[in-house]
């Protein structure tokens, strides 16, 4: 008796994931489309051991044909520099004044040097730099603080939303003076603050052993937080606007999140990446989040330097906010 109580429950789940087509479709559709995004951005040969920026026209042959190497043309000769210094780029090469910077403590900007000076480009003048080495912790800490806040906020509220929706919460709630915007505001006001707390609690926590980079503002760097925060929560109210269905919820969530989570530049920097991905990373706000944050920790940037990040945000956070009030239903 036990067991045939047991297969009908089970019978039953199996029908209402299968009547609900929309749900089925995001299993079976998102794994292809993680595969294939993944195959665009990241097949192509084995993986470059080492990054040199190019500033000016991009020879052809002798050094610049080196394996394994991966040149990439840069804009702004300043701020490559300190990305030499810091040992994220291993040489900087200058083709029109015939000149290049190495750092003098990086390992494989000595091994790109010895190469260069063996190649029909040997006659490149030396500039020295040097500067305390940026660990990939140091680098990294911004990345795992904001993808923490990006999965608190979609999931935190977006899914949340989705399952009052389906409880009969929010057709309760219909009944009373509350409007649309009211609920959505009071959503993003209540996730804010506890993850502006956990975000605050893992960067001093994780400080106290790891003593990573810092040379900006806390302050600064906590608006950017709060700004990226805003942005996400509004987006997770964006998705969970009309949406009934939690399995449904969860296959957008998911598509959104992960491809933010990997091209949004949490683990790694998306310099000399495929153009296309590099755009593609513009349109998440996770990606501009990170970005203000680093430039904050590792360049010691001020609010004007992270304005045009701080911006973007917010006008992502004002559309989403309209067009999820716009679409909201209670039921």
């Amino acid at each position: 008796m036990m067991l045939k109580r047991l297969f009908a429950v089970f019978w039953a789940r199996n029908k209402e994931f299968l009547r609900d087509r929309a749900a089925m479709g995001w299993n079976l559709i998102f794994p292809f489309l993680i595969v294939a995004g993944f195959a665009f951005a990241f097949t192509g040969g084995p993986a470059p051991m080492y990054k040199v920026g190019v500033y000016g026209p991009m020879p052809k042959g002798g050094f610049f044909a080196t394996d394994y190497v991966k040149f990439f043309a840069v804009k702004n000769l300043d701020t490559t520099i300190v990305k030499v210094e810091r040992h994220q780029l291993d040489l900087l090469l200058d083709t029109t004044h015939q000149r290049y910077w190495v750092n003098s403590k990086s390992p494989h900007g000595y091994f790109l040097e010895k190469l260069l000076h063996d190649s029909p480009q040997a006659g490149y003048r030396k500039q020295v730099v040097s500067g305390r080495q940026i660990r990939y912790v140091d680098w990294l800490i911004a990345g795992v603080i904001g993808m923490n806040v990006m999965f608190s906020a979609l999931y935190g509220v977006g899914y949340v939303i989705v399952r009052y929706r389906k409880n009969g919460v929010l057709k309760r709630l219909k009944a009373t003076p509350l409007s649309a915007i009211e609920f959505l505001t009071a959503q993003v006001a209540s996730r804010l603050w506890l993850i502006l707390a956990v975000a605050a609690v893992v960067l001093f926590g994780t400080n106290l052993f790891v003593h990573f980079a810092m040379y900006g503002s806390y302050l600064l760097l906590f608006l950017v937080f709060a700004m990226g925060a805003i942005c996400m929560i509004s987006m997770g109210l964006l998705i969970a606007a009309r949406i009934a269905s939690e399995e449904l919820a969860e296959g957008l969530l998911n598509l959104i999140s992960w491809p933010m989570m990997f091209l949004s530049g949490v683990w790694f920097s998306l310099e000399g990446a495929n153009p296309w991905v590099q755009k593609l990373a513009e349109a998440f706000p996770l990606t501009h989040m990170i970005t203000a944050a680093r430039a904050v920790m590792l360049d010691g940037a001020g609010f004007a330097q992270v304005a045009p990040q701080l911006g973007v945000l917010l006008a992502m956070t004002v559309g989403f906010l309209i067009v999820g009030a716009a679409l909201f239903r209670w039921e």
